[in-house]
């Protein structure tokens, strides 16, 4: 019988606890999800919200993303906190350095999936995380990002033509009320980058509450586009419940 997917479902994965190590010698906490019974076609590297206002690795879009993708879409997702960030798997070791040293972050999580051999990694910022993806992940090992919400506040100009010279596909998804960058901005800052898509989302907000669908959809249909769309909304066979109330009160809980 077919169960309705909701927020708290978890679908059957391979899933695990990973630590991530820096080249400035910290300790960060992660984990990777793997399909339960087959290799994945690609992997999302997730680079989570601003950590001094509720980002982390369960960010409701990635924590959704770990719970399903696996399953719906064949792919590997790798999220983790960066240094000083915090959620019920853990603090990471260091504290929050503004995007600076976060270089490191970013730097372990892509060598610990080249190092585990996992296939065609895209790396998926979301708001702060995006200036991270922009300005520290067009590592060579890296196929592709995708950017949820981008303010640009941190990323300059150089950072641009470093993915435009890149030739990688670099996708935005622009809320229509986003606080920070609109579309018809993002359009704007992204025009220097060719191959660069910035896709506007009608009636989202920054935040994305109620269209984390709409944003999963969007991954997939650029990370495996082999997998029809929209993404099944109910589920033959096993799944659990995941306990979203420890993050009522962050905002990108």
């Amino acid at each position: 019988m077919s169960t309705a997917i909701r927020a708290a479902s978890i679908l059957p994965a391979r899933r695990q606890e990973i630590e991530l190590h820096t080249a400035d010698h910290l300790r960060l906490i992660g984990e990777l999800a793997l399909p339960a019974e087959r290799d994945p076609v690609a992997t999302l590297v997730c680079l989570h919200p601003l950590p001094t206002h509720g980002g982390m690795m369960d960010s409701h879009v990635f924590r959704k993303a770990a719970w399903r993708l696996p399953a719906l879409a064949d792919l590997a997702v790798l999220r983790f906190n960066t240094r000083g960030t915090s959620s019920v798997q853990g603090t990471s070791q260091g504290s929050f350095d503004e995007g600076v040293a976060e270089e490191y972050d970013v730097a372990a999580a892509i060598e610990y999936a080249e190092f585990a051999e996992l296939p065609r990694i895209w790396v998926v910022g979301w708001s702060f995380g995006t200036d991270l993806a922009l300005r520290y992940g067009c590592d060579p090992g890296v196929a592709g990002a995708i950017l949820l919400s981008p303010p640009l506040r941190s990323s300059t100009d150089a950072d641009l033509a470093t993915w435009a010279e890149s030739g990688k596909p670099l996708t935005a998804l622009v809320p229509e009320f986003d606080d920070y960058l609109r579309p018809a901005q993002a359009r704007e800052r992204f025009a220097v980058v060719p191959q660069a898509e910035v896709v506007a989302v009608p009636d989202a907000k920054h935040l994305w509450v109620g269209d984390a669908e709409r944003v999963l959809d969007e991954i997939v249909r650029r990370v495996n586009p082999a997998v029809p769309l929209p993404l099944p909304t109910t589920w033959d066979g096993p799944m659990a419940t995941g306990d979203v109330s420890a993050y009522a009160d962050r905002p990108a809980g």
